[in-house]
């Protein structure tokens, strides 16, 4: 059942009563600002004040006198600083990144150890490229240097070679000789 008379007048003006600008103050700044001091309460005259007593005592109690149900104010939970609250995002905010930071910083730190150590395992291979390199050229020059007596040893075996098949054919005559003075001996 809905409030009727002095209750439904005063839900209304609780309804209708305008949020103090003081509430909606967000600063976004990194200091804060110094918080405005609260606005003293209008002073209330005696009347004001007996009446208000008289209304709260006019109010029936939660037992059912009559079957009007009463609406009691509720009452807000207390709202937290919005100023606190965003110094502690920024805060959180701030250790965050800094996390993130000191992650990519230690990446690149890394990264620039791994470029120094392969840099000089380059080095050490590029020392070895050049020693190979000037092994390579001194065996190119002793080869230079042997390539006459090679070419000695190559005639000399293809004069071995010429020798040999002369001897080859030497013994053949001397078979096909020997053959034939064997048979004119027998006769």
């Amino acid at each position: 059942m809905a409030a009727t008379g002095d209750e439904a007048a005063a839900m209304e003006s609780i309804s209708k009563a305008p949020v103090p600008l003081t509430d909606l103050n967000l600063t976004l700044t990194a200091e804060p600002e110094p918080e405005p001091e609260p606005e003293p309460e209008p002073r209330r005259d005696a009347a004001t004040n007996d009446a208000t007593e008289n209304q709260k005592a006019k109010r029936p109690s939660n037992n059912n006198d009559g079957g009007v149900e009463t609406a009691e104010e509720a009452t807000e939970p207390a709202e937290p600083d919005i100023n606190e609250l965003c110094r502690d995002m920024f805060d959180k905010m701030a250790v965050f990144l800094q996390g993130e930071l000191t992650a990519t910083c230690e990446d690149y730190t890394l990264l620039e150890n791994m470029n120094k150590l392969t840099s000089l395992k380059y080095m050490e291979m590029k020392d070895i490229s050049i020693n190979i390199s000037r092994n390579l050229q001194d065996l190119n020059q002793k080869y230079a240097s042997l390539q006459p007596y090679l070419d000695q040893i190559n005639q000399i075996e293809e004069q071995v070679t010429a020798l040999e098949q002369a001897a080859y054919k030497l013994d053949t005559y001397s078979k096909k000789l020997e053959a034939k003075f064997k048979k004119l001996e027998k006769r």
